[in-house]
């Protein structure tokens, strides 16, 4: 049975690993797969149809404890304990729920100290006692009565005292004093670990199509003192076409890790005649997970040929690998009595509001389908290619986009040489 510190507006855990409000996803994901020895039986809930409009919850059946991510920032917004009786749960190193301490109204009260009256459910039949950042549920099995009064301004809830003898059925740890409020907080200091993220990522472009990436970047600034003396830093930085590996290396560091092509598989697609031939050397990828960025370089320049920004929509492939890439994409509007206007493309649009905006349908997708090996199956099932001014937009089965992969404008020296084939 786990054994957990309660620390109010901000974090449960113990002394090995710590949930923290405000912790991405991927490093929730990272605890759980550390310790998935201890901590088994782990459900992702997702609106598969809909993700954005339902948290991303990650439930901890064995433990009795759901996290709830926003669906939109997918940052830990609140910490749900639903059952009591699988964990073991203390406030300032003293137990409150154990198998010795039932979670009673009055040992509540010794451990949290004095609050407001208990606020009434009559929907749910619950009583709410609410701290700044934390609240805890009480079922009444011994008062079987309605409560005494229910005042008509208070839309059906009830401030009343809290019976003896209530026990806690659920604990729910927040940011803020509303529950029904809340909103994930802004990543802790301490979840930066040394890695830089992402706040937005704008699309530059020139007249024909994409030219780069202008990103804004945060990091946990601290130097050489104590974590306690960091303070966030936010910083703007750019990429184009045409950079070489320094120039990418020096305006976001290092890449998390650097994966070399051995296949195209859209090389079928294209117009050349050479598609067959095999190249002598591979291009390669520099993949910045936190920013939810890869960057293409070509084999043989050692220059960006192409960006792929990602999306990090659950029931994707590869949902969980990468953060999710807050980007704003402008494309280029061509309407009747107009000399031509933009639209903008975010994380969020949906393909269908994008053709629309077009004012025409795209021509017909290319099938991408996906697997670890040639005997294994995606279980999300086929994504579909749409191309459109130098873009690739992949769209989910949802309508959702899950990436977008930009190109840079076509070398000078392909067009001559095409020219003087005989």
């Amino acid at each position: 049975m786990l054994d957990l510190e309660v620390v109010p507006e901000r974090s449960l855990g113990n002394e090995q690993w710590e949930f923290t409000l405000g912790m991405p996803l991927a490093q929730a994901v990272a605890i759980l797969q550390k310790h998935c020895r201890i901590i088994k039986n782990v459900q992702v809930l997702y609106s598969e149809q809909s993700p954005l409009s339902h948290d991303l919850i990650l439930n901890l059946t064995q433990d009795g404890i759901k996290l709830l991510f926003d669906a939109f920032n997918q940052r830990l917004k609140v910490i749900e304990v639903y059952d009591l009786t699988k964990v073991k749960l203390k406030y300032c190193g003293v137990h409150f729920n154990s198998q010795a301490i039932a979670p009673t109204i009055e040992q509540i009260d010794q451990s949290f100290g004095a609050t407001h009256p208990g606020v009434y459910n009559s929907a749910e039949q619950l009583f709410h006692l609410n701290f700044r950042g934390l609240s805890f549920s009480f079922q009444l099995d011994s008062w079987t009565e309605a409560p005494k009064y229910e005042p008509n301004f208070a839309h059906g809830l009830a401030s009343l005292q809290i019976p003896h003898g209530a026990t806690v059925k659920r604990m729910y740890i927040y940011s803020g004093n509303s529950l029904q409020d809340t909103k994930a907080p802004l990543m802790p200091l301490s979840c930066f670990l040394g890695n830089v993220y992402a706040e937005s990522v704008d699309v530059l472009r020139d007249g024909t199509g994409p030219a780069g990436l202008r990103l804004r970047l945060l990091a946990a600034g601290c130097g050489p003192g104590l974590l306690a003396d960091a303070k966030m830093r936010v910083f703007e930085r750019s990429v184009y076409f045409g950079d070489s590996c320094q120039d990418v290396l020096s305006m976001l560091g290092s890449p998390h890790k650097v994966f070399y092509k051995s296949e195209d598989k859209m090389k079928i697609h294209s117009p050349s005649p050479h598609k067959q031939v095999p190249s002598k050397c591979n291009d390669y990828f520099f993949n910045y997970f936190t920013l939810g960025v890869d960057i293409l370089f070509d084999a043989n320049t050692h220059k960006v040929k192409k960006f792929v920004l990602h999306t990090n929509y659950p029931g994707h492939y590869n949902f969980n690998i990468y953060h999710r890439c807050e980007f704003k994409i402008p494309l280029a509007i061509k309407k009747e009595n107009t000399d031509g206007q933009t639209e903008t493309c975010t994380t969020y649009s949906k393909w269908d509001n994008i053709q629309e905006l077009l004012g025409h349908p795209v021509e017909k997708p290319v099938v991408l389908h996906r697997s670890s090996s040639p005997n294994n199956t995606n279980p999300f099932g086929s994504t579909f290619c749409f191309g459109l001014q130098r873009m690739i937009f992949e769209v989910m089965q949802n309508n959702h986009i899950a990436s977008v992969t930009l190109y840079g404008p076509p070398r000078p020296g392909a067009h001559l040489r095409t020219a003087e084939l005989p």
